[in-house]
């Protein structure tokens, strides 16, 4: 079974320095038939203007995963990590028992785009932990490029959750495939362009839920970007 999350159903807010889209429940967006997928909570597409950003703030118990499309975001925490996130970063942000952060985008005149992930984490009260990896385009493209995963194989990001996150960057025409093993979930997000997923057309800003699907078939009809998501 495929449910699809159309770009023009999620929640949208625009705070004058940042403008957002919410494929699932989130601050003062309440949708309770989407409050998440499996152990997958938080998907938010943020356009954050030049030289603006979200100030110092707290978080605990979350595995958080920020991806950047296009721009710069500068992030700085109270574990004394302060670095740039750039287009093909994967940073991913254990919180744990508890860590306070900001994320400004530091270019005067470039816009930042931005996704923004959160995954249950397997258990509570975790040290809280930062890392975040390279996965520029020039380096694999037509194919799934493990992004996070539990044990941090292929290069990939820890996570802790039994999870994938998985990349693609796909030119017109190009394809990939991926197995789901009996009892598990997929989420598809489409971050540009246009694809088929088994057959039926998604566009940038869609989503889909999985389930009961042995495999998915991701079909770029234009040159496009996906992210996969494999859930417990």
């Amino acid at each position: 079974m495929i449910k699809f999350r159309d770009r023009g159903a999620r929640g949208h807010a625009r705070r004058g320095w940042a403008e957002s889209w919410f494929s699932f429940s989130f601050g003062d967006h309440f949708d309770p038939r989407n409050i998440g997928f499996r152990t997958l909570r938080v998907l938010n597409e943020d356009i954050v203007a030049p030289g603006a950003g979200f100030p110092a703030h707290p978080h605990e118990d979350m595995e958080i995963v920020t991806y950047v499309l296009a721009g710069t975001i500068r992030h700085e925490d109270d574990l004394g990590n302060n670095g740039l996130i750039a287009p093909g970063d994967v940073q991913r942000m254990s919180a744990g028992t508890g860590i306070r952060h900001s994320e400004h985008n530091p270019s005067p005149d470039e816009r930042a785009h931005v996704l923004q992930i959160w995954i249950f984490p397997d258990r509570r009260c975790l040290d809280p932990g930062y890392e975040q990896k390279s996965f520029p385009a020039t380096e694999g493209r037509n194919r799934l490029i493990l992004a996070a995963s539990p044990d941090g194989r292929e290069g990939s990001v820890t996570i802790h959750q039994d999870a994938t996150i998985h990349l693609a960057r796909l030119d017109e025409g190009a394809s990939v495939a991926h197995r789901l093993e009996p009892g598990r979930g997929a989420w598809l997000q489409v971050a540009r362009g246009i694809v088929a997923l088994n057959d039926t057309e998604m566009r940038e800003g869609d989503g889909a839920a999985v389930e009961g699907e042995p495999e998915l078939r991701i079909e770029a009809l234009t040159d496009a970007e996906v992210l996969l998501f494999d859930l417990r």
